[in-house]
């Protein structure tokens, strides 16, 4: 997919760094043992600021889609239709992300998928899911 520029935060740098060795991390509470995302400074469940960064296993279940058949941004244009999908990963966590690799219309609530990388100039790579 043609992107536009990736941001980076400070809370996502390490999701976007792991991203350059194709290895797919989540944000894990240290107190309360609980993934999330996104990334962010202090657990969602507890509020508190200890943070590890773990693999995950890739793998999950598309929860919510949409078809996409006009572009959300100019750089999309030809890309259309694509589906944009809410993921439940076996974690726990929902991921806004791509479907790819099958037409838009056999993509279905429940579907399982696993991870796939689409790679961007500067080395890094965004997350998108293929069934599995």
């Amino acid at each position: 997919m043609n992107r536009p520029p990736l941001l980076q935060s400070d809370d996502a740098a390490p999701f976007w760094d792991a991203t350059r060795e194709r290895r797919f991390v989540l944000p894990w509470c240290d107190d309360c043992g609980q993934p999330f995302w996104f990334p962010r400074a202090a657990c969602p469940h507890c509020l508190s600021p200890a943070i590890s960064w773990r693999e995950a296993s890739g793998r999950g279940e598309v929860y919510a889609f949409s078809i996409q058949y006009g572009p959300a941004l100019p750089q999309f244009k030809d890309e259309v239709p694509y589906v944009v999908a809410l993921v439940e990963l076996e974690e726990g966590v929902r991921l806004m992300t791509n479907i790819v690799g099958c037409p838009p219309d056999e993509v279905a609530v429940g579907q399982q998928v696993a991870l796939q990388w689409d790679p961007v100039e500067d080395g890094r790579a965004v997350a998108v899911f293929a069934p599995a």
